[in-house]
């Protein structure tokens, strides 16, 4: 018996979520979903409330859709790229299903948000904790978290509110690389090798070449080569 109201639930809800793409919020009532679904307006009811509770349901099933394809991004190897990333996704996801992201971030709904919505958040301090793991974040991950959330849906916002033909990608993309360049700094330096490294490796390119086209007398060679013995033994015992 829960089986099939929980089916019927979420057909209910996949009905709705099409008429809201189809033909915006205004179209989604009651009556419309229940026609469209089959069912009779008083089923709808007792599932969910009313109208309102109907377009929670609806909002919560707009992040599961929103985290699905977060999820299925792969961290690559540098965190700020995977940054950038994100927020193209996260963009694209808002201009793909816009009635969907109104629901989820739009502001008529303040102060109640779906726990998907928890869980997204937590993605997004996810990428930020990697970069500041990398030593590559200016400011804490948790402020970075919220200013990157609220740039993103700022420009996402903007975006949708823009007819179609309006829509200039450079803005999603200067807004984004304005951001993260004041949250990250340049990549660190690699750190400078130590003197055992680099003399073992110039004893290894004497050892290897001709000594005939060497600039160097053969005892001048083996003084050369016994430095870099005692600077390799130095370094070694050093870091003892």
């Amino acid at each position: 018996m829960e089986d099939a109201k929980s089916r019927t639930r979420q057909q209910i809800i996949e009905v709705a979520a099409d008429i809201l793409e189809r033909e915006g919020a205004q179209a989604v009532s009651t009556r419309s979903v229940a026609a469209a679904a089959g069912i009779r307006a008083a089923s709808l009811y007792q599932l969910f409330g009313d109208k309102d509770g109907l377009l929670a349901a609806l909002a919560v099933h707009a992040f599961e859709k929103y985290l699905a394809e977060k999820h299925a991004l792969k961290a690559g190897g540098d965190p700020v790229e995977d940054m950038r990333r994100g927020w193209d996704t996260h963009v694209e996801f808002g201009l793909r299903h816009s009635a969907l992201y109104l629901l989820m971030y739009g502001p008529d709904r303040p102060g109640r948000r779906p726990p998907a919505a928890d869980e997204a958040q937590g993605l997004l301090r996810a990428f930020l904790d990697r970069v500041a793991a990398a030593g590559r974040l200016r400011v804490p991950p948790a402020l970075a978290a919220s200013l990157s959330l609220a740039a993103v849906t700022g420009a996402t916002l903007s975006l949708i509110g823009l007819p179609e033909e309006e829509r200039d990608p450079a803005i999603s993309t200067r807004l984004r690389d304005t951001l993260i360049d004041s949250l990250v700094t340049d990549p660190l330096p690699p750190p400078e090798p130590g003197l055992a490294p680099l003399a073992l490796s110039l004893d290894a390119a004497l050892t290897t070449t001709d000594p005939a086209t060497l600039p160097l007398r053969p005892a001048e060679t083996a003084l050369l080569r016994d430095w870099l013995g005692r600077l390799a033994g130095w370094e070694r015992a050093s870091a003892r």
